[in-house]
């Protein structure tokens, strides 16, 4: 249990960083799922489009401290090659 007033405040700042770290983490895991839901359909410009939307947003979650910043791009690496393996090469 928190005794002093510094170590109470810390517990309230914590608690609210971690309603903001779950909702930002949330929204990185629904940007990817909308990525590999494309992928699965064989939507090529569907799956490119999420893509390009979900770069961003996973790398905002790397500099915000949600998840460290090789796994971010170990992700996004990971679904810009799945997304490139699945379009046509004769195009």
């Amino acid at each position: 249990m928190a005794n002093s007033p510094q170590a109470r405040k810390r517990v309230r700042q914590i608690e609210r960083r971690t309603e903001v770290n779950k909702a930002r983490k949330s929204r990185v895991r629904t940007f990817i799922r909308k990525v590999e839901e494309a992928i699965e359909a064989g939507d090529s410009d569907a799956a490119k489009a999420a893509l390009r939307a979900a770069q961003p947003e996973i790398m905002r979650g790397a500099v915000k401290g949600v998840t460290h910043k090789n796994a971010a791009s170990r992700k996004v690496s990971r679904l810009a090659q799945r997304v490139k393996t699945m379009t046509p090469l004769a195009t």
